[in-house]
């Protein structure tokens, strides 16, 4: 019910947030008039960002009886929150779905499903990093329920995180192919720079995450097993909210760096390297080609891939190793 409440809230203040968006004038100030004559307005940009419009405000409305004691706790609970799921996700690709008929089908088939996977994977790991921080105040499960709930919940929700990090992170690495040539252009160009703050954050995020898969999650589990009453177990539940609560914090910070990365690097660096040597505007400046796909394209892609993959499977093993092994020592302590 929680949860649900918060989601209708967000839910319902997203469409005045994508209508702000939409006023905006290049010349400064909001039309929201504008705005709302240009929702499917006849053009293809009109009506992604009608459909956009539309499908929040149904998942927000999906979502709504969840609010309500009897219906949270029925059967229609799940039909609500897939159906409420499913429309929230087509509406975040509504922003990313091409325009016009592409030329090249395959690409931008293909742009268009990294580009789905990064934003659902960061969607679906800060929404529910901000969901365990609204469970995590206190009052909000009641203390003898706490050991019961926190360790199923991390380790069920351990799985979707990294399931996410993959879903961000291979998209990511096709992005950075696609827009940069080199590291060096991370620090010489405004796209380098803003995408290297991003991939901080991302990187603190990591760290933070493995902090709770490795060292707190085996500790959750050995502690429920040996009782909840030993004095670790209240630091524990103290210190999982405030790394999830800096988790959120940092996933927030993402979205706010975000829409600072427009262009290319590639692009930036070789207008400058033209704009050195000509008098005229850099918006009129010619702009270099996408990047041809090459056999070694495939390689480093599968490369990639198959290694993320290994090493998310391989770490949730690890912690999963972990937390029997402290289980197992936890109750052979309450035995003896």
């Amino acid at each position: 019910m929680r949860l649900s409440r918060a989601a209708l809230i967000l839910g319902i203040l997203a469409v005045p947030a994508l209508l702000t968006d939409l006023s905006a004038s290049e010349r400064g100030g909001y039309d929201y008039g504008a705005a709302w004559n240009s929702l499917y307005d006849g053009s293809n940009d009109g009506r992604l960002s009608g459909l956009e419009v539309t499908l929040v405000l149904i998942g927000a409305a999906l979502v709504a009886p969840l609010a309500v004691r009897n219906i949270a706790a029925s059967a229609a609970r799940r039909w609500l929150l897939a159906a409420g799921l499913a429309t929230g996700a087509v509406a975040l690709g509504a922003t990313k779905f091409p325009d016009a008929v592409p030329d090249d089908w395959g690409r931008t088939s293909f742009e268009t499903l990294m580009w789905m996977l990064h934003l659902l994977g960061g969607a679906v790991w800060i929404g529910g990093l901000m969901g365990l921080s609204l469970l995590a105040v206190p009052g909000a499960i009641a203390d003898a329920d706490r050991g019961a709930f926190w360790s199923p919940a991390i380790r069920r929700f351990s799985v979707t995180a990294m399931t996410c990090v993959a879903a961000i992170a291979l998209p990511g690495l096709f992005l950075h192919r696609e827009h940069v040539d080199g590291p060096s252009q991370l620090a010489t160009t405004m796209y380098g720079r803003v995408l290297g703050v991003k991939i901080l954050i991302f990187g603190t995020m990591l760290l933070l995450g493995v902090f709770n898969q490795f060292w707190l999650h085996p500790r959750v589990d050995a502690l429920r097993a040996a009782g909840d009453q030993r004095p670790l177990h209240t630091l524990l539940l103290r210190k999982f909210p405030v790394t999830v609560v800096a988790d959120t914090v940092l996933g927030l910070t993402v979205l706010f760096v975000a829409p600072f990365l427009h262009g290319s690097a590639r692009n930036q660096a070789f207008k400058a390297g033209i704009a050195q040597h000509s008098t005229i505007a850099v918006d009129d400046l010619p702009k270099l080609p996408p990047k041809e796909v090459s056999m070694s394209t495939w390689v480093w892609g599968t490369t990639e891939t198959v290694t993320l993959i290994a090493l998310m499977i391989a770490g949730y093993l690890i912690s999963g190793s972990l937390a029997r092994r402290r289980t197992t020592k936890g109750a052979q302590t309450v035995s003896a």
